[in-house]
């Protein structure tokens, strides 16, 4: 029985790292795809993908909030489809923006940001200014979240097809890599600040004895 559980669980944590991995590969390719293959056909099997994609994704995925996530977007792939709106295809990448915003945004009215869980798998134990900077870290993805949703629904509007490809293709990830670089460095420089303060503390804290 504790085998064939074991072996359950082994089957359903590589199903969804390879649902993660497959959803990942194509949504970063797909203003791309959808770009270039519009008038080669893409339309049907590119939804029914990404649509079986993010169905899968929900079927695997525990954590509510992201579940519900991956619902609504497999449901928007399902009614392009069912509704044969090929235009509506450009508005994916507005949508992920929205509900990465709503899920970020909303985490900000919890107990502990979405940030701040994150943060806490790696140090359950988080000093006060770690709460801090990862409530201020989901605030600025927030920003983010919105500029990027705008950019993108602005060049839907404007039907400036070729600027949406590239942007939401390139521009957007090339954005995202920054914000994650300067995070990095700016979570480098608090963690030195806060270990040469606990230095300095456990010196007064000496000369006091």
């Amino acid at each position: 029985m504790w085998c064939r559980r074991c072996c359950a669980k082994t089957q359903r944590n590589n199903v969804n790292a390879a649902a993660k991995i497959a959803l990942g590969a194509v949504s970063a390719a797909y203003p791309l795809l959808w770009y270039f293959g519009r008038n080669n056909g893409a339309f049907f099997w590119l939804a029914a993908l990404m649509c079986g994609l993010w169905l899968l994704r929900a079927l695997t995925q525990r954590e509510r909030g992201q579940r519900v996530v991956a619902l609504i977007l497999a449901a928007f792939f399902a009614a392009v489809l069912l509704l044969r709106l090929p235009q509506s295809m450009y508005w994916y990448p507005v949508w992920v923006s929205l509900l990465m915003l709503a899920l970020f945004g909303g985490s900000l009215f919890a107990k502990q940001s979405l940030i701040e869980r994150l943060a806490r798998l790696q140090t359950p134990d988080l000093p006060p200014e770690g709460v801090r900077y990862t409530r201020r870290v989901t605030q600025v993805w927030c920003v983010f979240f919105v500029f990027n949703g705008g950019v993108a629904a602005a060049l839907v509007l404007a039907e400036a097809w070729q600027a949406w490809a590239w942007y939401t293709g390139v521009l957007a990830y090339v954005l995202m890599g920054v914000l994650f670089a300067l995070e990095w460095l700016c979570r480098r420089r608090l963690r030195r600040v806060h270990a040469a303060a606990e230095v300095n503390q456990a010196a007064l804290n000496q000369q006091e004895r």
